[in-house]
């Protein structure tokens, strides 16, 4: 007979591999989401494509820039601390070994060790590389895989502008008379979409995560195209 194989991936590597389809999928989310409630705004004032193009283009340019400036520096604060933290911890290695190896030993301990095991892994995984493995049990950090902030920035550039393309197309390519219901059935099976991927990788029962993406997405463009049409009544 042979072995079954087991091919899940575990740890750092499943969930730092989730962390960015999550946000990819968030990011495509907020483009489509916002994009979609400018454009038929905009529809609602007036049926000009140049001015659903340009507005539409606008909204994704500062949408998506935005979003990589925004992500860039929140992951660059979370670099700033991880290697701070590590710094610190280098620091303890160097001035306090034996109280260092007395804690990295509880700490194992309270992961369900009994005080002899747990003396002789902190002992091992000391000797084998002793930075790593305190980042790793007492930081929660893995030192060969820290947060890129340039990486998350790129992720969600593209992310977002890959989502708001959707209701900028749908937009400004069909005839006058279908530019809006177009845009509405398209975001709304896009927003169905991106709810169930969205729920899947959270292991959360879809259907809730797709009505609460496709209802705030039905209300900002009604929102926004109410808006629109009641700017065009008042010659705005």
């Amino acid at each position: 007979m042979t072995e079954p194989r087991h091919d899940e991936a575990h740890g750092g590597a499943l969930g730092e591999r989730l962390n960015w389809l999550r946000a990819a999928v968030l990011g495509a989310n907020d483009g489509i989401v916002s994009t979609a409630g400018l454009v038929v705004g905009v529809a609602g004032a007036t049926d000009d494509r140049s001015a659903l193009l340009t507005a539409g283009l606008a909204g994704l340019l500062a949408g998506s820039m935005s979003m990589a400036a925004g992500e860039y520096v929140s992951v660059s604060t979370q670099r700033d601390s991880e290697m701070a933290a590590l710094a610190q911890e280098k620091r303890e290695l160097r001035e306090q070994p034996e109280a260092e190896l007395e804690e990295l030993t509880e700490l194992l301990e309270r992961r369900g060790l009994s005080r002899d095991v747990a003396q002789e892994a902190a002992v091992q995984l000391t000797e084998r590389d002793a930075l790593k493995a305190h980042a790793r049990v007492e930081l929660g950090i893995d030192p060969d895989r820290l947060t890129n902030p340039w990486h998350a920035a790129w992720a969600s550039f593209l992310a977002f502008t890959a989502g708001a393309l959707l209701p900028l197309l749908a937009m400004v390519l069909p005839p006058a008379e279908w530019r809006v219901t177009v845009t509405v059935v398209s975001v709304l099976a896009a927003l169905a979409l991106t709810g169930w991927s969205s729920a899947r990788l959270g292991a959360a029962a879809p259907a809730r995560a797709m009505l609460r993406n496709v209802s705030g997405g039905a209300l900002a463009m009604a929102v926004t195209y109410a808006a629109g049409s009641l700017l065009d009544v008042a010659g705005a």
